[in-house]
């Protein structure tokens, strides 16, 4: 395995410094001045690898969404049929060490600001591409293909108001809840085939 630079190495703490301070102060109180405290540098230092705060916070994003990506291509791994395939997919959304309140409120955070920002809406777009394509490999098995695009749909719909829902309510509904939600959605959309 090839060795990280000293640039990839620096990128990769800052931008998990951003993600941390995403998570106490949400995007608008995340200043490059809070992600340098956070990762014990200058705010000149996060100037040099980051040309802004926009490229800083997606940065961050994509590294927390790659760890959501890769918890939910371990379960696939695991899955040996279509049903057990959409259910590690649903699992891995609400694993307990991503579905907690900082993780939600952060999320939420970058969320509010994709409709103004161009950098933020294009990795949401890859996002929700991802989570469609890969709800589609285990319900093209399970349903006829119109019924599997709009139960993808549908389950991605779920899946961020679930979030949503946590991220809002102080108190409201944990991973037992949503998986108890998403399961009775699943099962209600494969038998209305």
């Amino acid at each position: 395995m090839p060795r990280l630079s000293i640039e990839q190495i620096r990128r990769k703490e800052l931008s998990e410094a951003a993600y941390e301070a995403l998570q106490v102060w949400g995007l608008p109180g995340t200043t490059l001045v809070r992600v340098a405290a956070k990762a014990g540098v200058s705010k000149g230092i996060v100037l040099h690898y980051f040309r802004n705060k926009d490229e800083l916070i997606e940065a961050a994003m994509r590294r927390a969404n790659a760890a959501l990506r890769d918890e939910v291509v371990r379960r696939l791994n695991q899955a040996h049929s279509p049903r057990a395939r959409l259910d590690a997919i649903i699992e891995g959304n609400f694993d307990e060490q991503f579905f907690v309140p900082q993780i939600t409120h952060a999320w939420l955070s970058f969320c509010g600001e994709v409709p103004r920002n161009p950098q933020f809406a294009r990795l949401q777009r890859a996002i929700h591409a991802r989570m469609h394509s890969n709800l589609m490999s285990a319900l093209r098995h399970l349903l006829p293909a119109a019924k599997a695009e709009e139960a993808a749909r549908a389950i991605s719909i779920m899946i961020d108001g679930l979030w949503l829902r946590h991220g809002l309510v102080q108190g409201g509904i944990d991973r037992a809840g949503a998986l108890k939600h998403m399961k009775a959605l699943v099962d209600g959309l494969l038998t209305a085939r």
